[in-house]
């Protein structure tokens, strides 16, 4: 061996005997002095601290910590001045292994290198008044502890080994509650001027992170595992813990903060971020008040998440201040009225929205920006979208569309709208409040675009083609401009108003009035006739929550219980032998009832004006109307109505111009046919230059007598007359009847079917005798003398039959 190496050898063996002699008369020492360094120790530790350290005993454990000299502290508590009171222990341990610095004993002073906590509680208390346990650690005799100051930096911990801990941080004043069992926490400090620097190892279970215990605790029950660094300023008297990856549960956070210890401070700040992690797991990260909205939403691929809690240390503040911004990439968004797929929006959520008022729910904000999906195959866009003050929430945003209307069909299922065609481009600026997740109380400015659109209005089967149309949001009103329908052959261009539409859209859609002007070059009414007839209910679907089903459902319902105001013109109206021209009609649907204001059309060369009601009733709707009737003629008006359901006197018996004044009521079925024999009313009446051809009563008159006169072409002079309708039955007033062929005078019944008893006196004498007697009252008189028939047509087994009207039966 060469000498050089064995010198070598002697000099390393020489130090490491006398390492062993210095260790084994440190340890002697101790084991001998092991009263006065328990006692030098707990005098250090009390001269800089306003409380009590109190130790049991101690115990050498000479292997734990070679090189150093190693002593268990056992059954250790720290209490404050105050601990009386409050009775919170500050520490209190079973254990605690304290490794101390071998050489610094040979010099009389205690150094402490390593301090292992085990099976421990640690209770941090501040109470409602800010008085703090932790402020034990403020020297209270500065000049004891200059005295006691040897420069050996006795407090200087270089290894820190937690155990088993529970660690309790418990703020009254401000509501904060910070619990965490503590399974493994093991640290190396170096302490560079003025400062030191740690690399811990972690291990712990959260069993509260509360910022406000009155709205529950962040983080709740979750591990917490990883290594972190820390560095504490003693100028500044702040920790900083750089931002390194932690494991909160199953996922990897990013996790920074800086933490202020100086007295009357307390404040601290948490970055946080986390890529490609669960929308799930993050919100049930949260305290419940915020995670159980969150969780009303759900997010179907991983997102990236940045975020910060800052609580700068005011203590107006009850809440921290949160910050979060997440990136949502082509992903699924379900929200409570939906599925945004596709999506993609940068999201920001802020607890202080405006930094003059107080930090909290009242004072949030959610902001989206660049929000593009699909909405119910609609495809939207929302540059900005803010949902405000989170107590009374309020939506708010600018949302854009363009898309064809047959992509929406699904989402009807239809149930209330069915589409074949057509295009909608909207621009809308929305603001609503949120209820339990909902819209309600929306206010909207802007204009929806429908164009060439096919759509069936399925509960009442309506089929509009061909249509267009402009819906005008201002604020609360809507207005319909532009618009053409065009139902079968019939065209309709219309103009709308609706105040206040939105404010009673979900609350009183009963208060709705719709102030609609209608006009057409041409209608066919056949086509409007499911209008009578009862909405046609569905068989619901058991499906998943759908808005715009229940959107379309709530519009359905809205129409169906709003008031509606049409003023009508149209040119040229037909309803199957009706024409009707130059119609103005005023017209308010309310409820089940359909009321005619005022309607005035030219028909048969006349003028009619009618006004009444149709109330919806099912398969057969109640009428009632009154209607007056200018020289219209009177063949054109009885085959129009198609003689008002009987075929007695009928089209093909009648001319010349009737007037009338008519009020009846009776029925009508779903497809607005007169039932038969339905009518009840009065109608008073006025023919001028009638005739009355081929009427089969009066040629039978005919054939028993008069056979010299034409009774089958009778003309007659201005008649005035009044019918009483009773159903099957027509009850005629008194009338005399001047006419060509004779004179007569008329009363009784006419039956439709059976009943017919109707009196008729026929004079003898030719009217054409009287023809030349000027003065009326002559002529009347002339009219009824000479020989008078007194005659009745009675029906006889669903025939007319003419017969004596005895004196007897004329008396009763």
């Amino acid at each position: 061996m060469k000498r050089w190496l064995k010198i070598s050898l002697k000099v390393i063996g020489g130090l490491l005997l006398l390492l062993v002699l210095i260790w084994v008369g440190a340890a002697y020492y101790i084991n001998k002095n092991n009263k006065a360094i328990l006692a030098k120790i707990l005098d250090q530790v009390n001269t800089k601290v306003n409380g009590k350290v109190q130790v049991s005993h101690m115990e050498t454990t000479l292997l734990k910590g070679f090189p150093g000299i190693s002593v268990s502290l056992k059954n250790v508590s720290l209490q404050d001045s105050l601990w009386h009171v409050h009775k919170h222990d500050l520490l209190k341990a079973k254990d605690i292994d304290v490794t101390l610095n071998a050489l610094s004993l040979l010099v009389g002073t205690i150094n402490i290198r390593k301090v292992a906590i085990n099976n421990a509680n640690i209770y941090l208390y501040t109470d409602s008044n800010g008085y703090s346990n932790t402020s034990m650690f403020r020297t209270k005799d500065q000049k004891k502890a200059a005295e006691n100051d040897d420069g050996s930096s006795s407090l200087q911990i270089r290894i820190i080994d937690l155990n088993k801990v529970d660690l309790v941080i418990d703020n009254q004043k401000r509501f904060k509650l910070f619990s965490f069992f503590v399974d493994e926490l093991k640290g190396k400090i170096k302490y560079p001027a003025n400062r030191w620097d740690g690399d811990f190892k972690l291990k712990t279970q959260v069993r509260s992170f509360a910022f406000n215990t009155r709205k529950g605790s962040f983080l709740k029950n979750k591990s917490l595992s990883g290594n972190m660094r820390a560095h504490y300023d003693d100028e500044g008297e702040v920790i900083i813990i750089d931002q390194k990856p932690l494991k909160i549960g199953e996922d990897i956070f990013h996790i920074g903060a800086n933490i202020n210890i100086a007295e009357n401070k307390s404040a601290f700040s948490i970055a946080i971020k986390a890529d490609n992690i669960l929308f799930p797991n993050i919100a049930n990260l949260l305290a419940p008040n915020i995670s159980s909205k969150l969780l009303k939403f759900g997010i179907e691929k991983p997102i990236d998440v940045t975020g910060s809690i800052i609580d700068d240390g005011d203590k107006s503040h009850k809440d921290p201040l949160i910050n979060v911004k997440m990136t949502v990439k082509n992903n699924k968004v379900s929200i409570p009225s939906g599925d945004l797929t596709d999506c993609s929006f940068i999201g920001f959520f802020s607890n202080r929205d405006t930094t003059n008022r107080p930090i909290g729910d009242a004072n949030s904000i959610i902001r989206f920006y660049e929000l593009k999906a699909n909405y119910y195959n609609a495809p939207i866009k929302i540059d900005t979208f803010t949902v405000s003050n989170l107590e009374k929430p309020l939506a708010q945003g600018l949302v854009t569309s363009s898309f064809e209307l047959q992509k929406l069909n699904s989402s009807f299922e239809e149930e209330s709208f069915k589409f074949e065609k057509g295009t909608a481009d909207l621009r809308l600026f929305c603001q609503a409040d949120i209820d339990n997740f909902l819209f309600t109380k929306p206010v909207i400015h802007g204009k929806v675009q429908i164009k060439n659109a096919d759509i069936t209005y399925l509960p009442r089967n309506l089929k509009l083609i061909n249509s267009s149309l402009d819906l005008n949001f201002n604020q609360k009103d809507l207005n319909i401009t532009n618009s053409r329908f065009q139902l079968g052959r019939s065209i309709l261009n219309m103009n709308c108003s609706i105040e206040n539409f939105l404010n009673f859209y979900y609350t009183d859609p009963e208060k709705i009035e719709v102030n609609v002007n209608l006009s057409s070059p041409h209608l066919y009414l056949t086509e409007f006739m499911p209008l009578l007839g009862p909405r046609k209910a569905k068989k619901r679907k058991a499906s998943a929550k759908n808005a715009i089903k229940e959107a379309s459902e709530q519009l359905s319902t809205a129409l169906e219980m709003s008031k509606m105001h049409l003023k009508l013109k149209v040119n040229r109206a037909v309803y199957q032998k009706f024409v009707a021209n130059q119609v103005n009609a005023d017209i308010s649907l309310i409820g089940n009832g359909i009321y005619f204001n005022k309607i005035g059309i030219q028909h048969a060369g006349g003028q009619v004006n009618v006004n009444g009601k149709i109330e919806q009733m099912g398969a057969v709707n109640k009428v009632k109307f009154n209607a007056n009737i200018a020289k219209v003629s009177v063949k054109e008006f009885f085959y129009a109505f198609d003689n008002f359901g009987q075929q007695s006197v009928t089209n093909k018996n009648l001319k010349g111009f009737l007037s009338a004044n008519v009020n009846a009521s009776g029925t009508v079925t779903a497809k607005g046919n007169m039932v038969p024999k339905s009518m009840f009313g009065k109608v008073n009446f006025t023919l001028d230059k009638a005739a009355l051809v081929g009427f089969e009563p009066l040629e039978n008159v005919g054939r028993f007598i008069f056979r010299s006169r034409n009774l089958s072409n009778v003309q007659l002079e201005k008649l005035n007359g009044t019918l009483t309708l009773r159903g099957d039955k027509v009850d005629i007033s008194p009338m005399k009847v001047n006419s060509t062929a004779l004179n007569f005078d008329v009363k009784g019944v006419y039956g439709f079917n059976s009943g017919t008893n109707i009196a008729l006196d026929i004079p003898l004498r030719d009217p054409k005798k009287s023809a030349d007697i000027v003065d009326k009252e002559e002529r009347e008189l002339a009219r009824m003398k000479g020989i008078v028939l007194h005659l009745k047509a009675v029906d006889e087994g669903g025939e007319i039959k003419i017969r004596w009207n005895k004196k007897k039966d004329r008396e009763k």
